[in-house]
């Protein structure tokens, strides 16, 4: 298929409420250049109109009800998301709706319970005793009168907050109470990392369990979508998700496309993760991110040989979505690491060209960051290089991996798409590589599709080609007279 997936937002989205109009207005550009499926950033409401939707509020308003200043999201109404997966349907393209499992963030009201504060570098370490605070834990969504469900949020379905109103004081608090606490199979980081933000889920609790299930089963059904993006899973139980994973493929779909943000530098742990997981959860490709990351920083220093080690493109290829960048990478985000511009072509180059992993473009880099005067994206390129991967990426690869600053890959087709793409990636000085194509080539001349190298490359007796790259630069080579 060679599907490609668009991450359909950005962090800096202007908040105008037209966001999911103008995803509309260029679904059938997209649909040309390749894309197969949309990411969807979180569609329910949050704690206002500008909250990019990690603030959650309620699950059920998904730009319908009057609450937190509007009935829009910060990207639309109900009726503009509905209209745009519709559109996406008919042109055959899949939508993954962003998913906040985590914590719930603006409550109506705050209620006095047991809680103990706990150190934010070990959340193990308890500070003090135990005391009452008052927390923001109390969801009532009045404007919603119990449309869909009349589940209340309170501080039983939570275990823990960051704030006590009583002392006006920021902090962890870990509530206390019978069968509370965190659970223990998150991320180790901070001792145990359970707690993100907000009001952090009780995912142990039963009728947080009941309710999330149904939950899951009404928006599949409302949006008819075709997959998740899960967010924020290392602070899950990971107990739960399989359970809701397994029921999500047994009872309601079992071809619905799960896709975790599980954000750790650790193939181990990404790889653990997937086992507790039933292996029914892809995982965005992080290490692969913070390869390509340091390659960007490192120049000629960074030995290209190494650019997959530890990625899960690597050991797990059929589980990782690949990625340059996303919204929490760009510039003035928790998890920085914005990869240098020089290097992005190179980067797209190495997710979209070669056969194995589930490329992700992120929508700053095909569209704009903001109203794009911070960042005005890479569209001509990166149509180019979708275009290339839609028409010559298949079949069989060749890794011509043997100097630490000029690699090369050559892929074969397949029967239906026989045409070769030859690519040559430098960071360093200009580069040649001899690379095999075909005896049946022979004679046939190759050019630069990127345009960067001017030269036209013949093919010899042997089916072998001397193809060349530029300064710090990628070159993508077809046939000529195609």
């Amino acid at each position: 298929m060679n599907g490609v997936l668009l991450q359909g937002f950005e962090w800096y989205v202007i908040n105008d409420g037209k966001h999911y109009v103008r995803l509309y207005d260029s679904l059938e550009t997209l649909k040309k250049l390749g894309i197969s499926a949309i990411w969807l950033p979180p569609v329910c409401k949050g704690t206002g109109s500008n909250d990019v939707g990690y603030g959650v509020y309620d699950l059920y308003d998904l730009g319908e009800f009057d609450q937190k200043g509007s009935i829009r999201t910060k990207y639309g109404t109900k009726e503009e998301l509905v209209k745009l997966i519709d559109k996406a349907h008919d042109l055959g393209m899949s939508i993954y709706a962003d998913v906040v499992l985590n914590h719930k963030a603006g409550a109506d009201e705050t209620e006095v319970f047991k809680a103990i504060e706990v150190a934010y570098d070990n959340r193990d370490h308890e500070i003090g005793q135990e005391r009452d605070i008052e927390g923001w834990t109390k969801f009532t969504f009045k404007n919603r009168n119990n449309k869909y469900s009349d589940f209340k949020w309170n501080f039983h379905h939570f275990s823990g907050v960051d704030y006590d109103q009583l002392q006006q004081k920021k902090g962890i608090f870990k509530i206390s109470g019978f069968n509370k606490g965190w659970s223990f199979q998150v991320s180790n980081e901070h001792g145990n990392y359970d707690y993100l933000m907000n009001s952090n889920i009780d995912h142990n609790n039963a009728d947080v369990r009941k309710e999330l299930f149904s939950w899951v089963k009404w928006i599949m059904n409302e949006l008819k979508l075709d997959g998740f993006r899960l967010d924020a899973i290392k602070h899950i139980d990971a107990v739960f998700m399989d359970d809701l994973v397994n029921y999500i493929h047994d009872e309601l779909d079992p071809n619905f496309y799960l896709v975790g943000e599980y954000w750790v530098d650790n193939k181990e742990a990404l790889q653990k993760y997937m086992e507790h997981t039933s292996g029914k959860i892809d995982l965005f490709d992080v290490s692969l991110h913070y390869n390509l990351h340091s390659a960007s920083k490192q120049y000629e220093q960074f030995d290209l040989r190494t650019i997959f080690d530890g990625a899960i493109v690597q050991s797990n290829p059929i589980m990782a979505v690949t990625f340059v960048d996303n919204h929490d990478s760009q510039k003035g985000q928790s998890l920085e690491s914005w990869i240098d511009e020089w290097f992005k072509e190179i980067a797209y180059a190495l997710i979209l060209f070669r056969k194995d992993g589930y490329p992700c473009i992120f929508y700053g880099d095909l569209f704009q960051i903001g109203d794009g005067s911070l960042y005005a994206g890479m569209q001509e390129r990166l149509h180019t290089l979708l275009k290339l991967r839609k028409q010559y990426a298949y079949g069989d690869q060749d890794d011509y991996f043997t100097s630490s600053n000029c690699i090369g890959f050559v892929r074969h087709g397949d029967q239906q798409h026989p045409n070769k793409l030859v690519v040559l990636i430098s960071n360093a000085g200009k580069g040649s590589l001899r690379m095999f194509v075909g005896n049946d080539l022979q004679g046939k001349q190759f050019y630069d599709a990127l345009g960067h190298c001017k030269e036209f490359v013949e093919i010899d007796e042997e089916g072998f080609g001397n193809f060349k790259v530029e300064e710090r630069s990628v070159s993508a080579w077809i046939i000529k007279d195609e």
